[in-house]
């Protein structure tokens, strides 16, 4: 017997030496190729959820190779979109949105309407969740086979929500949902944006008028198509009607959103779903009226070249910060900014000489 063989120590270091020669084995990361893009344009104007589903991953991907595949399935499919009222819904905390929206489509969706439910959550990429999580919000629309419920897309910049959210939209549209409902979460920027990428914006609001107005921005009001309170039942209709009319006294005074057209608030039970029809009608009456005076055409035009200059900034703003003498020097120019060395207009002006200088 060797003397390997019996001393324990030096087996020991044998056997550490063995696993520690072989060659490193090297990995290649897998590039996901989709199987067909045009399979899976031809599922989403088949109406086929699950390619549905395929063709909105590709374009809430951050990959570059899912990026351009989502934009090649959408250049093919832009000819099919277009063809829905496109509804923005927001309300503050507490004011029956989910209960709204659920009823809401719940109603289209049985009258033989397809409905998409789209959801804008910039805060989502923060809390790690998102507005409509796993759907148990709406339990039975999500199982309604005319609808189709999609989550908010983690996104780190509300920039990046927008785009995701609006080519998610075109691609439900072109599989023939002709009612898309896009749902804000509170009060702010969300709301803006939301108003910019639909047709009709609808204001979800809780009686007591005159305290809720203490919260709400002027500017949120002037936005609105149309003011819906709900909760209008029970003990609470009468002061629902109070608050519907303290509106229409504010709307008075206030710029409409779209013109030729006088925004107004009514009522509505989403819980005992008494004037969502009604709702409904209004919606109507206004794509009608928008479409035979072209304003619904000029304000998607609008839209669509406001969009492209946004992704423009967006752009221009990641290659910026990705520059390498960006990323090198951003911290230097900071300091001096703030020790008083140079104003934050040279500093922002020597970055920019060196990002954009000519070779």
């Amino acid at each position: 017997m060797t003397q390997e063989h019996c001393d324990p120590e030096k087996k020991a270091e044998n056997m550490l030496a063995s696993n520690t020669k072989p060659a490193r084995k090297t990995f290649r990361r897998k590039t996901v190729v989709p199987a067909n893009l045009d399979a899976i344009a031809a599922g989403v104007l088949n109406g086929s959820i699950k390619e549905l589903a395929k063709a909105i991953t590709f374009v809430e991907s951050n990959a570059p190779d899912h990026f351009n595949s989502g934009q090649k399935l959408l250049q093919s499919l832009l000819p099919y979109t277009g063809n829905a009222i496109r509804i923005g819904i927001t309300g503050v905390p507490g004011a029956g949105k989910s209960t709204f929206i659920e009823a809401f489509g719940m109603m289209l969706a049985e009258a033989g309407h397809r409905v998409a439910v789209l959801a804008v959550d910039p805060s989502s990429s923060i809390s790690g969740g998102s507005i409509l999580g796993d759907k148990t919000r709406m339990e039975q629309l999500a199982k309604q086979p005319n609808a189709f419920i999609r989550p908010s897309p983690s996104s780190g910049t509300l920039g990046g929500v927008h785009r995701k959210t609006r080519e998610t939209m075109l691609l439900c549209e072109a599989a023939g949902f002709d009612v898309i409902l896009v749902e804000t979460v509170g009060v702010g920027q969300s709301e803006f944006m939301v108003r910019s990428m639909v047709d009709f914006f609808m204001l979800l609001a809780l009686t007591g008028a005159g305290d809720e107005l203490q919260g709400m921005k002027k500017g949120i009001l002037e936005l609105a198509d149309m003011i819906v309170v709900n909760k209008a039942d029970g003990d609470n209709k009468l002061l629902a009607e109070k608050t519907m009319h303290e509106y229409n006294r504010i709307l008075h005074f206030l710029q409409p959103a779209t013109k030729g057209w006088e925004t107004r608030a009514y009522t509505c039970s989403a819980l005992k779903k008494q004037g969502i029809g009604f709702v409904w009608s209004v919606i109507k009456e206004f794509q009608v009226r928008a479409n035979a005076s072209g304003v619904l055409t000029e304000r998607r035009r609008t839209q669509t070249k406001d969009w492209l200059h946004e992704l423009i900034f967006e752009q221009l703003k990641h290659q910026f910060y990705g520059h390498s003498y960006v990323k090198d020097h951003l911290h230097d120019f900071e300091k001096k900014a703030i020790s008083g060395q140079v104003t934050p207009a040279q500093a922002v002006e020597s970055l920019f000489k060196q990002v954009f200088k000519k070779v």
